[in-house]
C-alpha cells in the first residue's frame, strides 16, 4: 500500500521525500517497481477485462 502511494505520487514529489514520509526505503520502492504482478492481481485484470468486454457488447447498459 505504501509503495503504491509512492508510485502514484512520484510525479508531484521526489521519491526520496515520499519514501521518507511513508517510512519506506528507496531500495524497497525500486524492488516494488520491478516485481511482476501477483496471481491475484492477474486474475483481477482478467475479470475486469471480461466485465469491460460485456459492457461494450451490451452498449454500456
Amino acid at each position: 500500500m505504501r509503495f503504491r502511494f509512492v508510485e502514484e505520487h512520484r510525479g508531484a514529489f521526489s521519491i526520496d521525500r515520499l519514501c521518507r514520509v511513508m517510512n519506506v526505503r528507496p531500495r524497497g520502492q525500486r524492488a516494488f517497481r520491478s516485481r511482476p504482478a501477483s496471481r491475484r492481481q492477474r486474475m483481477a485484470m482478467v475479470v475486469l477485462a471480461h466485465i469491460k468486454e460485456q459492457s461494450h457488447l451490451s452498449l454500456g447498459s
